[in-house]
């Protein structure tokens, strides 16, 4: 279930600056392409999933982003481990959500309005906590997370920063306790909004 419209840029635009970036890299010339990604990851007025998407090539072109974004929280994605599959909370820093629920089900919050603004920022701010205390995983993206295991992921235009373990060891941590309980108050209301 849709939530909402995300009002920006059109999609078109915003793959063409990608695609114009890739074959500047292709012809190797990564410090044009790197320009072209910058200036999409900067650009706050787009879906910070672009944005992120942004970040991530800049980073692959060898740009490292400038020290005043660095370890800015553009989005939080909470997996959880159950019997059945993985519920996915997904938040975002321009006010979108989405949840995926492990029998197949989903919200997704397109910010129609500023109802859940309270909950997400509770989210953000939680996480933005946590990103001086652990760096960025340069390794390969790992699997799902076990049964009973919970994992945060903070993502950031340095890249994905998380922390896994037990759901009631990080409920319970001093740091990941705050995000887990405004990632699961968030779920709930998007649980909430989804049947009205």
């Amino acid at each position: 279930m849709s939530l909402g419209k995300f009002a920006g840029l059109a999609d078109g635009q915003i793959w063409q600056s990608f695609k114009i970036a890739n074959a500047h890299l292709e012809k190797g010339d990564p410090l044009q392409a790197r320009a072209i990604l910058e200036t999409v990851a900067l650009d706050a007025g787009l879906e910070t999933r672009f944005r992120l998407q942004a970040w991530h090539s800049f980073r692959e072109a060898g740009g490292q982003p400038p020290d005043s974004v660095a370890n800015e929280v553009l989005g939080v994605v909470a997996e959880v481990g159950l019997d059945q599959g993985n519920d996915l909370l997904a938040t975002y820093s321009d006010q979108t959500a989405y949840y995926y629920n492990y029998a197949g089900g989903a919200v997704m919050w397109m910010h129609p309005d500023g109802s859940l603004d309270g909950h997400i920022d509770r989210v953000l701010a939680a996480a933005r906590k946590i990103v001086p205390l652990i760096g960025p995983w340069n390794e390969s993206r790992r699997p799902p997370p076990a049964k009973s295991n919970a994992r945060i992921n903070i993502l950031t235009p340095t890249g994905l920063h998380f922390g896994e373990a037990p759901l009631q060891v990080l409920d319970g941590d001093r740091s990941a306790g705050p995000l887990v309980k405004a990632a699961t108050a968030l779920m709930g209301q998007l649980i909430a909004k989804s049947r009205k």
